[in-house]
């Protein structure tokens, strides 16, 4: 049964509704120890200087902050301390927007909000929000560390998603590879192709169609290896071919997307619109 992380408030003018933070997902990986194969007893990783390779006890180990090669900023503790976040076991809400307004690459983590106690005015604001269509953007701090976060209602249960800043967001402007997309020329035959195929490949999204196919594997490996049986390595897949002529690569994408939605059930009767007839240039 899940824990909360978190318990505290969601305040907005003068109402304050008590809550408890859950975790939204629940990451699955596989995750490996490092053994001596001779005796198959795990690895330790010791704290060791860089210059004389020594164990390095920790009463001797400081903060330090590089400011140039080579050259440290050491900070205490208790210089540090000023600075870290009350803990005010608050989300305070300070302005309502539009989902559609926050670009998916400023969200973080998702959490759950759960009612503590308090169900009506939970429910009160779950609904008030889904009526306007608006999601909160609150402050919170958890953990010493203070996010910024978004508070959304979802089928009447409050999800929040702390979000990173926007100095912290990559500038696609930074990346050099991107300077040449400005003189590249596509036809409009080429985008009403590129058009169907998007259009043949559209439907609703059913996560649980995705599955971490490598993860799954894994386990398969490690459980047939406990239980003493020969597991033989599936071939691997074969190297896409690399693209020489687009519309024809367009083209045959089409055909494919078209051909495995007919072979779908609930595909056959969908067929995607044709693409649009190219406009003859002036």
């Amino acid at each position: 049964m899940p824990r909360p992380i978190w318990s505290g408030t969601i305040s907005f003018g003068l109402v304050a509704i008590p809550v408890k933070l859950f975790n939204g997902v629940s990451k699955k990986s596989v995750s490996f120890n490092q053994l001596d194969e001779r005796t198959m007893s795990r690895i330790k990783l010791k704290k060791v200087s860089a210059e004389t390779g020594d164990e390095v006890p920790d009463e001797h180990i400081v903060k330090g902050y590089e400011v140039s090669k080579g050259r440290y900023v050491v900070v205490e503790p208790d210089e540090l301390e000023p600075f870290i976040p009350a803990a005010t076991r608050s989300i305070d809400l300070e302005e309502f927007v539009d989902l559609d307004e926050i670009d998916p690459v400023y969200f973080d983590s998702p959490y759950i909000a759960a009612p503590d106690g308090a169900l009506k005015p939970y429910k009160l604001l779950a609904s008030a929000m889904e009526e306007a269509g608006k999601v909160g953007i609150a402050r919170f701090v958890m953990r010493n560390k203070q996010y910024v976060a978004a508070l959304r209602p979802v089928d009447g249960t409050l999800m929040i998603s702390t979000m990173v800043y926007a100095d912290e967001v990559v500038d696609p402007q930074t990346i050099d590879e991107l300077d040449g997309l400005a003189g590249v020329e596509v036809s409009s035959k080429e985008v009403a192709m590129a058009e169907a195929l998007v259009a043949s490949l559209s439907g609703p999204f059913e996560p649980e169609r995705y599955h971490d196919s490598y993860r799954q594997q894994v386990v398969e490996l490690i459980e047939r290896k406990a239980a003493g049986e020969v597991f033989e390595a599936p071939e691997p897949a074969a190297a896409a071919p690399q693209v020489v002529d687009l519309m024809a690569a367009l083209e045959a994408s089409v055909q494919a997307a078209k051909a495995a939605r007919a072979r779908h059930p609930a595909g056959a009767a969908d067929d995607p619109p044709a693409p649009r007839k190219a406009r003859r240039s002036a």
